[in-house]
């Protein structure tokens, strides 16, 4: 009884924060920079409406872009990698209310061939503004 609890404590302790994010490629820094280029950070905030229907970017298989207008976009680094998005799976979040939320569960599929090739959390998203002039 006890060493299975031991072993309990030792999973999920060994889960918790051992992320680490992997480094974005020259080329991928490059493009995030081009995506948000003239825009400003603001502060980070746990969900976003789904609708007005937004235009995913994929970075990396850990950042995301979610361009809802042509003056805002919201960046998201995703907990975990979603292994796939980069050669053009699909990414399909779960989510149970009319907006996308940190912590919601995203998969990453081939609808090709009908295979999850990864999953992931959704990160806080970070909403980048084009300043009113």
């Amino acid at each position: 009884m006890r060493a299975g609890l031991l072993a309990a404590i030792l999973l999920v302790t060994g889960c918790a924060g051992s992320y680490q994010a992997q480094p974005l490629t020259q080329k991928q820094t490059v493009r995030l920079e081009k995506e948000l280029a003239g825009k400003v950070a603001g502060e980070p905030t746990a969900c976003i409406n789904r609708l007005p229907q937004s235009d995913l970017r994929v970075i990396s298989d850990s950042v995301l872009l979610y361009r809802v207008s042509s003056r805002l976009i919201y960046r998201n680094d995703v907990i975990g990698r979603c292994t796939g998005l980069q050669r053009g799976d699909t990414l399909i979040t779960q989510s149970y209310s009319s907006q996308i939320c940190r912590g919601d569960i995203a998969r990453v599929a081939d609808l090709s061939v009908g295979t999850v090739t990864g999953s992931c959390a959704l990160g806080d998203f970070i909403p980048y503004r084009t300043p009113s002039k």
